[in-house]
């Protein structure tokens, strides 16, 4: 039976998965690459790239947090100036429900505000990410 490379690759990352029970030491790494045929010029260079991604994953998901934090800060002081408004609406002048507008209005900038946190794939959050790496 033969392999094309694809299937070796998936074969032997299954063999690996299932060897493995804690972690690989560097030196086993360059050991396997060795193995494999893979040049320690080509391993290093795609370790590098590797902690890149790493690296770039991680401060992605540290940026998310921060803007969903600051998303549900937004979505609480919403609530609870809403929920006394409301009240206090009820009480002065149950006839007229004037209300209504601070809390479409200021539902309408929370909304927009959910959108822009949530929605990570566009360009407008590219350039939020950027700004904030900087």
């Amino acid at each position: 039976m033969t392999y094309d490379s694809e299937d070796v690759q998936q074969i032997l990352q299954i063999a690996l998965t299932r060897k493995q029970e804690g972690e690989f030491s560097r030196e086993q790494l360059v050991e396997m690459a060795s193995e494999l045929g893979i040049s320690s010029n080509i391993l290093q260079t795609t370790e590098q790239k590797w902690l890149a991604q790493q690296q770039e994953e991680r401060s992605r998901h540290t940026f998310n947090t921060s803007r969903r934090r600051a998303f549900w800060a937004h979505f609480v002081s919403f609530l609870a100036v809403n929920l006394f408004l409301i009240l206090l609406n009820l009480i002065t002048s149950p006839s007229y429900f004037w209300a209504m507008f601070p809390v479409l209005g200021w539902g309408l900038g929370l909304f927009f505000h959910w959108w822009s946190v949530y929605q990570t794939k566009t360009e407008d959050y590219e350039i939020a990410f950027q700004k904030w790496r900087a």
